[in-house]
């Protein structure tokens, strides 16, 4: 176990004995409160804040943050308050620590709602100070480390998040040694037979790769000091999960992957020129491999990153990355805004750290005006983008967007009303339509029609979460009116049938245990539900008029009504609903087992969707109902799967009967051959259930020649 010793040695190079003296006491304050509480793996709970600490003081952080580290846990899991906090270690220590406490004492109706609203709580919070993230980094950086006392569903449902929230987070604040060890444990815990299998074939040829490490290194180290350039060289073997990214991505098997070691040039300067002229020595030296230079000094990434990337023939006739860079470019690459603090007396000496925690600020802010849960977590995902492309305003200012970002999330980065007006855009002098793709180097000009309004379609071409989440709104916002028109028309017809006037039950005091059923407050807000369908008429009809109810019952069986099929004959459970036609979204194509989610069709029912569905970003979140498994009879759902493979005689006669020989009706299949000597194979299949599905994959991944197996979903 890390002693307080051992923090206090980390931090007496920088901070103040004062700044000791209170980092000592938050020590004796945590082990107080925490004492004869115990981890998972049976040492003293003391043992994670202590490591939390450590984490910041390596990285330098002021003592605030270390000792919010220390104290992280206390109000969360002792009698701690945060006013207790406050009068211990100050406003700036008890803001921290109160953007950590988790909303513990909320009882939520989901696991995804508790996940949404304790995000939503650190962003607003980090809106303020970005301290929080980094200590929530470093939080979430131990618990990974000591995943493995965490029963097999916890350790990949923590795995998941960290890989898909906390990874990218880390990469946004441009601390990339969290990011890649997040990277790495996530992959161990969601994927451990091919994390040993990569870890296996790298230490097969650790020697032979150490020794060519070596003597590039040296190669490069002796040109740059032949023309005056001053600095180090190194060379490291690529993370695990990055060499899986890139198989998986590329579909390539793991002795395709050329450029498994990546050397850094860092220069003792503080001018770029330097850096360009070192990327000339490279050049001169092997042959640059064409459209793989990126220059991330003139245009660094969202995260404030800098380097020059380039790839190379090498010795040997091997691929081999170089990135070239400042040591400041170096520290920041590494350790990102946490760098923001180190050298804060300094600010003269960093580039664009405030403009940097501006734009993370804005990116997360941006969230805040999503309520519901599920919208909220598929945002933020979008939101931690990897890959930026840039583009020049009409002045020549450089903004960033996403891979695949069009004119539209141009538009609204300038103005809602300029995202909201916008009819078209002309790129590099040419007009283009609102779907086209920005290209790194576009000159965009938005163009605008007052009056003009988004339309649906806009959600298909727009990528990054502003733009969506001002479209959304604007959709529904009109989508509610029109709503609202439609319910109000629907019940005044009912209301009519019986010769009551609509405004005299508006006024009365029956409405009430109405609002009161529906958890609503206005009549506008009943008058939606009506028109979204969400309630009948009928329903208020029969609440006001018991009597009425055989009557309307007797009418409506006279009427012929299609053959349908009901919720529990497809086995799927309603809250608060019956007798409801249920169908299976063809886009993601359900299975018990997958986590499920409702959306109410107008005029056709619920349709049934996979949670991780990506249409449902395209719908609207007020028409989503609870929805769960309840199967009693058996019967089998259809599911597609691509299985990659290498073309060889009689390998599709041997996954079709692996696919047999488990009792699997294989309904559907096509074969595709490609020119790199591989077969893509689509299977429609009929199982039970996840489990079964699963079965199916890990037999099929058994067979020799296959590469890849996954679940395959329409969008």
């Amino acid at each position: 176990m890390l002693r307080i010793t051992d923090i206090l040695d980390k931090t007496q190079s920088y901070l103040s004995p004062d700044d000791q003296e209170m980092i000592e006491k938050a020590y004796v304050f945590s082990a107080t409160v925490h004492q004869g509480q115990m981890r998972l793996s049976g040492e003293p709970y003391l043992t994670h804040p202590m490591e939390v600490a450590g984490m910041l003081a390596d990285m330098k952080l002021d003592a605030a943050t270390i000792i919010t580290g220390l104290l992280h846990d206390t109000v969360e899991d002792t009698l701690t308050t945060i006013e207790q906090i406050e009068a211990a270690f100050g406003k700036d220590v008890a803001f921290l620590v109160d953007g950590l406490t988790k909303i513990s004492k909320i009882t939520f109706g989901s696991q995804e709602e508790r996940q949404a609203e304790n995000f939503r709580k650190m962003i607003l919070a980090m809106s303020a100070d970005l301290r929080i993230l980094i200590v929530r980094l470093a939080d979430r950086m131990h618990n990974m480390r000591t995943l493995n006392y965490h029963p097999p569903e916890k350790q990949r449902y923590i795995a998941t998040e960290t890989l898909e929230l906390y990874a990218p987070l880390a990469n946004r604040l441009g601390i990339n040694w969290m990011k890649v060890e997040l990277e790495d444990l996530s992959f161990l815990y969601l994927d451990s037979d091919a994390y040993y299998d990569i870890s296996r074939r790298i230490d097969k040829k650790r020697e032979q790769r150490e020794q060519y490490t070596e003597e590039v290194r040296g190669i490069i180290a002796k040109e740059i000091a032949k023309y005056g350039l001053h600095g180090e060289v190194e060379g490291r073997a690529k993370h695990f999960y990055s060499i899986y990214a890139k198989m998986k991505n590329q579909r390539i098997d793991f002795d395709e992957v050329y450029d498994l070691i990546a050397f850094r040039i860092i220069l003792d300067t503080d001018k770029d020129k330097e850096c360009y002229e070192a990327l000339s020595i490279v050049h001169a030296l092997w042959k640059p491999v064409p459209g793989r230079f990126k220059d991330r000094i003139a245009m660094p990434k969202a995260n404030g990153y800098q380097s020059l990337h380039t790839t190379v023939i090498g010795p040997y006739g091997e691929r081999v990355e170089i990135q070239i860079r400042t040591r400041q470019m170096h520290e920041w690459a590494e350790e990102g805004i946490a760098a923001h603090w180190r050298y804060k007396e300094r600010r003269s000496d960093l580039r664009s750290d405030d403009q940097q925690i501006m734009k993370l600020r804005e990116l997360l802010e941006v969230q805040q005006e999503v309520q519901n849960p599920r919208e909220f977590m598929a945002n933020l995902k979008l939101a931690l983008f990897p890959d930026e492309v840039y583009v020049f305003t009409p002045n020549g200012d450089v903004k960033s967007f996403p891979k695949g970002a069009t004119p539209l999330d141009f538009a609204y980065s300038i103005h809602t009303d300029v995202g909201n007006q916008c009819i078209g855009a002309r790129v590099n002098r040419s007009i283009v339509p609102l779907k086209y793709e920005l290209q790194n180097g576009d000159t965009v000009e938005i163009i605008t029609q007052a009056g003009h309004h988004p339309g649906k379609d806009w959600l298909k071409w727009a990528v990054t979460s502003r733009a969506r989440a001002k479209i959304k709104n604007w959709i529904k916002t009109e989508e509610r009116k029109r709503s609202i028109e439609i319910g109000r028309e629907i019940l005044e017809r009912e209301f009519k049938k019986q010769n009551i006037k609509l405004s005299q039950f508006l006024k009365s005091e029956d409405i009430k245990s109405i609002y009161e059923e529906q958890n609503i407050s206005t009549a506008d807000d009943l008058m939606a539900l009506i028109g979204y369908g969400r309630i009948s008429a009928k329903h208020i009809i029969n609440r006001l008029l018991p009597e009425t109810v055989a009557k309307v019952e007797e009418t409506a069986l006279d009427k012929p009504r299609k053959k349908t099929k009901s919720a529990a004959s497809v086995g799927i459970s309603l809250t608060g609903i019956e007798d409801v036609l249920v169908k299976f979204a063809h886009c993601c194509d359900p299975i018990p087992g997958d986590e499920i989610v409702g959306y109410i069709s107008r005029g056709r029912g619920i349709t049934i969707h996979t949670a991780q569905c990506p249409n449902l970003q395209e719908l609207d979140p007020d028409r989503f109902v609870e929805v769960s498994w309840n199967i009693k009879d058996k019967q089998t759902y259809p599911v597609d799967m691509l299985v990659i493979c290498q073309d060889k005689k009689g390998v599709i006669a041997e996954v079709s009967s692996v696919i047999s020989a488990l009792d699997i009706n294989i309904s559907h299949a096509e074969v595709e051959t490609t020119q790199d000597l591989r077969a893509i194979c689509n299977f429609r299949i009929d199982v039970h259930d996840l489990q079964e599905f699963n079965r199916v994959a890990a037999a099929i991944k058994k067979v020799k020649c296959v590469l890849s197996i996954e679940r395959m979903k329409k969008t």
